[in-house]
């Protein structure tokens, strides 16, 4: 398999799926391609075009050519091809509630994340806190991380949200970074997942990659900066 994702520094989409293989010992072929703007006649788009109805990142392409272009489609392939390594919970009702958390950060958080967008090699404490006082669907949108987390962890037992590592915490991952990249406010709970969470290999492995990467993009930097 092959998966094609864009900057490690930027690309909160793409981090899911590369986070999850790579925890879970899964092997697949890298293919960054690398963001150049949001132009439609951009270098990115005219990559990525022939690949996917929507033109974004990541995808995961079979030796065959089959492309499969949205990232929880991406994790439900990957978990039936690899059953036995347990990327859902194994427990029925764990795994329902997995899938629907994993639903939830899937079409909704939209505040949140627009608001903070990835930048894995900033710290931007003050910018987290300027915004966060003025963006009330933001703020809603922290508690909820904050309720669902606490509530996985307290009926898991930890130390991961549905117990051992999941699809789950690979998709919230990207959140996790966001909170560190804008020091956003949480319990002491809460800290110690997303503590255990960067520790994780598959986490830690994007993270240096990110930090490597030394590409400072600023139709990026102007693109995240310009929801203050």
């Amino acid at each position: 398999m092959k998966l094609l994702i864009g900057n490690k520094n930027y690309s909160s989409w793409s981090m899911r799926p590369w986070v999850m293989l790579t925890q879970f010992d899964i092997p697949f072929e890298e293919v960054m391609v690398r963001f150049d703007s949001f132009a439609p006649d951009s270098k990115f788009k005219a990559a990525i075009g022939p690949l996917s109805p929507v033109g974004k990142v990541p995808l995961l392409v079979e030796d065959d050519g089959f492309v499969i272009w949205d990232t929880l489609a991406i994790a439900e392939y990957v978990a039936e091809k690899f059953p036995d390594k347990g990327l859902w919970p194994r427990d029925a009702r764990r795994r329902a509630r997995a899938r629907s958390v994993c639903a939830e950060m899937h079409s909704g958080f939209s505040a949140l994340r627009g608001a903070f967008g990835m930048n894995i090699e900033a710290s931007l404490p003050e910018v987290g806190k300027r915004v966060l006082a003025g963006n009330a669907a933001a703020r809603a949108d922290l508690a909820r991380v904050i309720q669902l987390w606490q509530e996985a962890l307290a009926e898991s037992g930890g130390p991961f949200l549905f117990g051992d590592y999941s699809i789950a915490d690979a998709y919230f991952t990207p959140v996790v970074t966001r909170l560190r990249t804008y020091a956003l406010p949480v319990p002491d709970d809460v800290a110690a997942y997303m503590a255990r969470v960067f520790a994780a290999k598959g986490t830690a492995a994007w993270i240096r990659d990110a930090l490597e990467e030394k590409e400072f993009l600023q139709f990026e930097e102007d693109y995240r900066t310009s929801r203050d």
